[in-house]
């Protein structure tokens, strides 16, 4: 899929923004490279806290602590093959609402999507509190919400709702798992 990433990385990214994500990339445990950028690995000893989908241009950070170098290795197994399934400790966080969107968003199978209102339906709830759960996910990927996309589109992704950045990682993850979305 071709990167329609601006040339610092930023695409859609609010230009005030950019300093604060570059510098904010030392908050990490770790930061490898990803198709589409980088990804960014927060880990206590004991659980994987928060993954971030970072532009091209932040500093990689090599994973020291076992669990970050396992968490990078099963994100970099996920990026040869879609249909990785993670077994790592995580720790979400969140309302007992979102948790409960996030384990329903845990049963999509790589390569299937839902709509909001489809996963609503299935936990009892409305579309738009289910996306504002699904924008909250601290740890895309291992709870995979760009499997979730709105009943016309693609949606928004990340509490991003135009084009931009996030959107296009939603756009490669979807694609990388053999799903087409306009």
């Amino acid at each position: 899929m071709k990167s329609t990433l601006s040339e610092d990385g930023f695409h859609g990214v609010n230009r005030t923004a950019r300093p604060k994500l570059r510098m904010a990339a030392s908050r990490f445990d770790a930061v490898i490279d990803a198709p589409f950028g980088k990804v960014g690995i927060c880990a206590d000893d004991h659980a994987v806290r928060e993954i971030v989908y970072l532009p091209g241009d932040v500093e990689s950070i090599e994973p020291d602590a076992p669990l970050v170098r396992e968490a990078a290795a099963q994100i970099g197994r996920y990026f040869e093959t879609p249909s990785t399934r993670f077994d790592l400790p995580i720790t979400t966080g969140g309302t007992a609402f979102q948790q409960r969107v996030w384990r329903g968003i845990s049963g999509i199978a790589a390569g299937q999507v839902w709509t909001y209102g489809q996963l609503a339906r299935e936990i009892g709830s409305v579309p738009r509190a289910v996306g504002q759960a699904c924008g909250s996910n601290p740890l895309p990927i291992v709870i995979p919400c760009h499997r979730v996309i709105a009943a016309g589109g693609i949606g928004g992704f990340a509490h991003h709702p135009g084009d931009g950045f996030f959107r296009d990682v939603k756009r490669w993850l979807l694609a990388h798992e053999g799903v087409s979305i306009a």
